[in-house]
């Protein structure tokens, strides 16, 4: 078994045919289908129904695995570079959007100047959209909602963050400064889907303090969640940093209390090494949230470890 044979049937995977997969490898047709009929006659099964393009069930397995051991080829050479020079090497960072808007910024910067030979790839996603990708280590690593129960990731606690209300200048709730979870019941919300983290953990003080929160709509990704509020679809629950202060000029911020604050966390493959370059963005990142000066934002700094294990070195 080769790796350009594993590279072949990946590209086929990723880009749907065997004619796009050799565009995306730089080389001939003929070629991608050698290196793959010879991968399916060593492992004796068909990776690649040749009438769709789209893999059997054994390809899905192969391409799984093949993924992870092109991570680890990428991570080993940069591991080397590290040593015989700077750090350097390409790390996929995926981020929350209410997170993402103020620390990779300041990530960009620092790396700049601490590590340029770094190439830094961010994705913007919700939670729910992050963490398969950490867990097929698509991503080196994401910051995402707490908690996290997956049994193939570690996490370890970055921050906490204030949870607020945003609603339209005419809703009732906008004359508030502050109102009570209690106080929200008669008001139907624009709030993150049953099932993230961000809402279980709502629903739960929810119910402890009595309440049953109405659904306006439901929406996974928080940004958007203050914006249809801006647009004046209704109140909707949302972190501090999801509505700066500078939201008040098309609503208004209420705060929230008798809620916790939302966690938010650094996710990494379980059993995994991270790249050296990796664990220099992991480290920018724990110094850049200790630094964060913003309101709303609370540093953790690891201080609670996930149930999943301890934080990864």
């Amino acid at each position: 078994m080769e790796l350009r044979q594993l590279a072949a049937l990946t590209a086929v995977a990723e880009t749907g045919s065997f004619s796009a997969a050799a565009r995306r490898l730089h080389t001939v047709q003929s070629n991608v289908s050698t290196h793959v009929a010879r991968l399916e006659r060593e492992l004796g099964v068909t990776l690649v129904d040749r009438r769709t393009g789209t893999l059997t069930d054994e390809g899905a397995v192969v391409v799984e695995r093949a993924r992870r051991i092109r991570h680890e080829v990428e991570a080993l050479q940069a591991d080397i570079a590290s040593l015989r020079d700077e750090v350097s090497g390409t790390v996929r960072l995926g981020c929350i959007g209410t997170v993402s808007r103020w620390l990779v910024p300041r990530l960009l910067r620092l790396l700049a100047e601490r590590h340029p030979k770094v190439h830094l790839v961010t994705v913007d996603a919700t939670t729910t959209s992050l963490v398969p990708q950490v867990v097929s280590e698509d991503l080196d690593l994401a910051v995402v909602n707490l908690p996290l129960a997956h049994p193939d990731l570690t996490t370890e606690a970055l921050f906490d963050e204030d949870r607020v209300i945003v609603a339209p200048h005419d809703h009732p709730l906008a004359v508030r400064d502050r109102v009570h979870l209690r106080e929200l019941a008669p008001y139907p919300l624009l709030l993150e889907p049953a099932g993230t983290a961000f809402r279980d953990q709502l629903d739960e003080e929810a119910a402890h303090a009595g309440v049953e929160l109405q659904v306006l709509a439901e929406i996974d990704g928080i940004r958007l969640l203050t914006s249809l509020a801006m647009e004046g679809f209704g109140p909707a629950m949302v972190t501090a940093t999801a509505a700066p202060r500078w939201v008040e000029v098309a609503c208004a911020r209420v705060t929230v209390e008798g809620l916790t604050p939302r966690s938010v966390g650094l996710a990494v493959p379980r059993g995994g090494r991270l790249s050296t370059p990796a664990r220099e963005v992991r480290l920018a990142v724990r110094e850049l949230v200790a630094a964060a000066d913003i309101d709303g934002i609370h540093p953790t700094l690891g201080g609670r470890a996930s149930r999943n294990g301890a934080p990864p070195q």
